[in-house]
């Protein structure tokens, strides 16, 4: 049985998200150096640190709406079922979303990023039809 603990989980995990692809674009690069980290990544030429940062920067923008899915589906009552479920699925997506940047396959990458926002807009959908 999945619990509202199940989808609080998932919103840290994908709160998370961007720091590990920041950790791999970080790791993969040049030398760090942490006086100027957008000047560094700006220099990046290696193509796993490019498509790790971009991946950070798309994780970022990606959580906002299923965070407030999340939240604004619990706060309207939908079935935790339905809300935990959407949740896992959300962070499965996002993690081979990233995972497929860097693997450099766009077409995967793509098909990830669109069924994550799926999930997020179906978490949204399903507030705003039980705040009904």
């Amino acid at each position: 049985m999945l619990t509202m603990s199940t989808a609080y989980w998932c919103l840290l995990i994908a709160a998370l998200l961007p720091y590990l692809w920041v950790a791999v674009a970080k790791g993969t690069g040049q030398r760090y150096d942490n006086r100027d980290p957008r000047g560094w990544q700006a220099r990046q030429d290696h193509p796993r640190s490019i498509a790790a940062y971009a991946a950070h920067l798309n994780a970022f923008e990606a959580f906002a709406p299923f965070a407030a899915g999340v939240i604004g589906a619990q706060m309207a009552g939908v079935d935790t079922e339905w809300i935990a479920a959407l949740a896992l699925a959300f962070v499965a997506f996002r993690t081979l979303h990233g995972v497929f940047y860097l693997a450099r396959r766009p077409t995967l990458r793509s098909l990830t990023w669109a069924m994550g926002l799926l999930c997020a807009i179906a978490l949204l959908i399903l507030a705003a039809l039980a705040a009904n």
